[in-house]
Parts: C-alpha cells; structure tokens; sequence
C-alpha cells in the first residue's frame, strides 16, 4: 500500500529499455549476458528480452521518443518501468509532488510516465508478476524466439546517475521528495589522478538502489568524460545481482564481454581481511573479482569495460552485505583511470 514512506506505491523495476543507433550489436551484448530474445511489441518495433527478474526492451523505432532520444544520447537507457500498485495514481500523485507528466502522444508505450534524469522516461508499471503482465498483454511471440541459456544474473540491484557539477543535490531531491527515495551512503573518492563524490539512495521498497555521482576537480574525471560522450545526465551503469558471480563469468568466457583490470597486487592482502570468503580464490583472481565487507557478510563485484557509449555493467553477488564495495573505489577508480589511460582521455 501507498503510505508516508511510500507515496507512490513503489515496488521494484519491471523493466529497462534501451535505444541504439546498432541494433544489431545490443543485440548481440544481451545474448553474450544469457538474455533470451522471447517477443516484440504488438504495434511497434520493440524487441522483449528476459533472464530471471530482468525484462530488457530495445527499441528500434525510427520515429518516436526514443529514437529521438537515440540521436541525441548515441546508445542510451532511454527510459525504464517501476512497478507500482496503481498505475494512475503513481502519476497523479507525482506530478503533485513536483514531477513532470509525460505527454501520452510523446511516448512509445501505452503506460503513464513522468521525466526522470537527463529527460529520460520513467514509466509507472501496475500490472506484473507471472501470471498477468504486460510482456502478456502488450507483446506477442517472435516467430524465432532465440532461447539463451541463463547465466544466473537474477535482477536490477541497483543504478547509477551521472550529474553534472552541482546537481547532485536536485537529483537526489527528485528521488526523495518524489518517491520516497531514502539516504544511505556518501561517498567522496579519489583516484591518483581524478575525483568524484557520490551519494546513494535506496528505493522505499528496499528493492533497488540508485547512486548519483557528480565529478571533482578537473573535467577528466569518469563522471565527465560520460557526460560529453552520452551529451547529458543518465544512467551509468546497472548492477545485476547474480546468484553465482564466478559462474557466470565462467559462463561468459569467450564472450564479447570485456572486464576492467585489477591490479596484481589488490590480491595480495584482500583474503586476510576477508577470510570469510568461501568461493574458489584461484577463479577470484582469474576474473579479477573485487571483494569488499565486514565482519557480518561481503559481496564480489566485477565491472565491465564501457559497452554502449559510455554505459557499462556491474555484476553483483551478496553474502549478507547491502554495500556497494567502499572498500574497492580506490582500486576501482584507479582501474578506470588506467582505462582512461589507454583510450587517451588521460
């Protein structure tokens, strides 16, 4: 039920939707990921893909908002749907919070929606779940629907904004003044060459998170270097949760997937401060999974290098840990530097 906490009646992402001038090249990361190709919009050219409790559309209509949004961003997330009790309400009731409707002429689904980050759309999503659903109602089966073998990433943990200089905090009000959004990390963090600060929300459900980073210093820095490429705020990167982090990297071996690359010397302490760590080390370190935790759980995270534009992909597994991996920025924002490096933006 909608309540103080919870205006809106949030309950989770039902799915993220993508826009690319390459669709054939989406296509082909989703299925190297273990996402199966299962149907398309009745009406329009929107391609369905799904793995667990992750729904991906791609969108590849010539016209509408998302191929306009496509022209401006390069390949984009150029909107996603949150599941809500009531659908109407959601959007009646955040647009009185101080949200802004979307126009339904505007819009390439028949579901209501408001503006979210960088003009993206957020669609209010009340009918989920197995057995009646919009995949259901609104899609029909592909003829040659391509059945990919799962590779155990299970759903959306959470999702990173990138701002520009100055704008976390309007971001971060947007998020909680409108859905109830609350505060649970800040971070600031710095690499040998670059800075940025970073400040984290969980969903009122508790289901998802989004952290919003805003760059430090110089304009070199990962956050700004992503809003020249994507021209403009949006998503950085999801995080899936997987079930199983080194079997489905295993799983992906061979793949077009790239990961970024840890240091050596990041494993030569990490077990010591983590012994509770029960999966294979040897695999750990062939993947270059990155640990983090406490004494009362950790979580293995790996990144993938950027896969569409600047947007890339964090895989997640949790043991009784709610962080986000503090413990790694310092390795991780140096990894991306050394990225940064190569490709000459350093």
């Amino acid at each position: 039920m909608a309540s103080e906490q919870n205006p809106l009646g949030l309950l989770g992402i039902e799915f993220t939707e993508f826009a690319t001038p390459d669709h054939n090249y989406m296509h082909n990361i989703f299925i190297d990921f273990g996402f199966s190709l299962l149907k398309k919009a009745k009406h329009k050219d929107i391609l369905y893909y799904q793995q667990n409790d992750i729904n991906f559309l791609l969108n590849t209509e010539h016209k509408g908002f998302s191929a306009e949004f496509a022209k401006i961003h390069g390949p984009a997330i150029c909107s996603m749907g949150w599941r809500v009790e009531d659908a109407k309400f959601a959007l009646e009731t955040a647009v009185a919070r101080g949200a802004k409707a979307a126009a339904p002429n505007g819009t390439d689904h028949p579901y209501p929606a408001i503006y979210g980050i960088g003009d993206s759309l957020i669609y209010f999503i009340d009918t989920f779940g197995k057995d009646n659903n919009i995949y259901q109602n609104d899609f029909e089966d592909l003829q040659a629907p391509i059945h990919t073998q799962e590779k155990g990433f299970l759903a959306v943990d959470h999702l990173t904004n990138n701002v520009h200089k100055g704008t976390m905090e309007y971001w971060s009000n947007f998020y909680k003044d409108i859905f109830g959004f609350t505060e649970v990390r800040y971070f600031d963090i710095k690499g040998s060459k670059t800075a940025l600060i970073s400040y984290a929300l969980r969903s009122p459900d508790g289901s998802f998170c989004i952290p919003i980073n805003e760059g430090k210093g110089n304009d070199k820095n990962q956050i700004d270097e992503y809003l020249r490429e994507y021209n403009g705020p949006g998503v950085q990167h999801l995080a899936f949760s997987s079930r199983d982090i080194v079997a489905s990297l295993d799983a992906m071996k061979g793949s077009s997937i790239q990961t970024l690359d840890i240091i050596p010397e990041y494993y030569d302490t990490i077990f010591e401060k983590l012994p509770q760590v029960t999966e294979d080390r040897k695999k750990i370190i062939d993947h270059q999974i990155l640990i983090d935790g406490d004494e009362n759980g950790y979580l293995l995270q790996i990144f993938t290098k950027n896969l569409f534009g600047p947007i890339f992909i964090e895989i997640i597994q949790r043991r009784n840990n709610l962080g986000f991996g503090e413990g790694n920025f310092t390795a991780l924002f140096e990894s991306i530097e050394r990225d940064q490096m190569k490709r000459g933006v350093l």
